[in-house]
């Protein structure tokens, strides 16, 4: 399975740190956030990724290069300006295949192991499904969440207790049929009208997730990472340039 992590947002909540910073280049537990996604991606053996970026995008090239590093295989899509979710994901289509692929937003930090996407997609195959989410118990900052988990392992678009959508996902490329490269679109609509069909399944992660989306959580990963015993760390990481705070 291939993989793509998104990485193209301008991080405006994380001002002043993503002023000259792209968001997935900020630092928890001594490495950046998309080198913990490159790290788990690796591990569970998917070699091909691609990335798409806009706001100093150049800043993520240069340190991630063509992921050798982590025995992948990186390749890059630049958008100017960003195409929001789907519409960078349609941009990418041409290098993500005909198959099923993985999608994980840059800006979280979640223990999930990647290589559980192969039973997810066998879910997927088995059921006729459009797409797969990965669903965590709503934060403080949502509680409200944002899709319901049916018993069945359908995921609803209201449902009496809905969860929130961690920002993993696979999808099929027919998910995005109709939509035009190079032109912003946002993921959600597409969701909710697989939904309506019956043609997403999800499951609930009961793990560690972060929703990265402010300065103060950074720190507090950062500490938490930094004081946890087992923190999934990986390996060392070395900087190609100065990290970034």
């Amino acid at each position: 399975m291939r993989a793509m992590i998104l990485a193209a947002g301008r991080g405006e909540r994380m001002r002043p740190l993503t002023d000259h910073t792209p968001k997935p280049l900020l630092t928890v537990g001594g490495k950046p956030l998309i080198v913990w996604h490159l790290e788990r991606l690796a591990q569970a053996g998917l070699r091909d990724v691609v990335i798409n970026h806009a706001w100093l995008g150049d800043r993520i090239v240069e340190e991630l290069g063509d992921g050798s590093r982590w025995d992948l295989r990186i390749r890059y899509s630049a958008e100017d300006p960003a195409l929001e979710t789907a519409g960078g994901i349609v941009q990418a289509l041409p290098w993500l295949g005909a198959d099923p692929f993985l999608v994980i937003n840059g800006d979280i930090w979640c223990d999930w192991d990647p290589a559980r996407s192969d039973m997810a997609r066998r879910d997927m195959d088995r059921t006729h499904a459009d797409a797969w989410l990965l669903l965590v118990d709503n934060p403080p900052q949502h509680p409200q969440g944002d899709f319901a988990l049916q018993p069945d392992g359908r995921a609803a678009d209201d449902g009496p207790a809905k969860l929130t959508f961690s920002g993993i996902g696979i999808y099929r490329p027919g998910l995005f049929a109709g939509l035009a490269s190079g032109r912003p679109a946002p993921l959600a609509p597409l969701l909710r009208q697989a939904m309506a069909r019956g043609a997403v399944r999800a499951e609930r992660h009961a793990g560690r997730w972060v929703d990265v989306g402010t300065p103060q959580r950074l720190q507090a990963l950062d500490a938490a990472l930094g004081t946890d015993p087992n923190p999934e760390s990986g390996t060392r990481y070395t900087a190609r340039r100065n990290a970034p705070q």
